[in-house]
């Protein structure tokens, strides 16, 4: 797979919840593999971003699967994590605004509340059954990939739409975005 393969809104498939994995076979390990391509050639395209993670909807395959970059700061690190069947068993901490953007969401980010930490239980690429505690960045980027297999985009959070949305400049800043202009332009992704 490649950064082609990548869906986007207003695609309707991101709005669908994904079936759970009944059994981690070789199409299962095929896919996550895509999964991983996906990201990394996303990633070799953008100058300022790091692909994070991917959930197997945003490549059009209705599986909950996430994959999750293991070293956000270093883009030489090509190791994922994988995340079968994913779910949080609990959230802890308030409720924490920060910056998230989405690979099926292009060129917008938005400031999302997500809890300060989460437990997860999922199963690893071998079908072994696992959990984790998982806090600050991780947390969230958890937090994001599972909405994904629950049909929910990170815009569906947002509140205070007008003063939430920014773009990333050439430069590799985040700077408001005219939300009225964008919202006129981009309908679709609202419906």
């Amino acid at each position: 797979m490649t950064k082609d393969d990548i869906i986007s809104l207003p695609n309707e498939k991101l709005r669908q919840k994904s079936e759970k994995v009944n059994r981690v076979d070789d199409s299962i390990l095929e896919i996550i593999e895509g999964m991983k391509a996906a990201t990394l050639d996303w990633e070799a395209s953008r100058a300022h971003e790091v692909g994070v993670a991917l959930a197997a909807v945003q490549v059009n395959q209705l599986l909950r699967i996430v994959v999750v970059r293991d070293n956000t700061e270093d883009k030489a690190n090509h190791d994922f994590h994988v995340f079968i069947n994913p779910e949080i068993t609990k959230r802890e901490g308030g409720l924490i605004a920060d910056h998230e953007g989405c690979l099926s969401v292009p060129d917008i980010y938005g400031k999302v509340p997500r809890y300060a930490k989460v437990r997860i239980k999922a199963l690893n690429a071998d079908g072994q059954e696992f959990r984790l505690k998982a806090d600050g960045f991780l947390a969230r980027v958890l937090q994001h990939e599972i909405d994904h297999t629950n049909g929910i985009v990170f815009i569906d959070h947002i509140k205070n739409k007008p003063k939430s949305f920014f773009r990333l400049t050439d430069e590799g800043q985040l700077e408001p975005l005219d939300y009225q202009k964008y919202i006129a332009n981009n309908k679709a992704l609202w419906e």
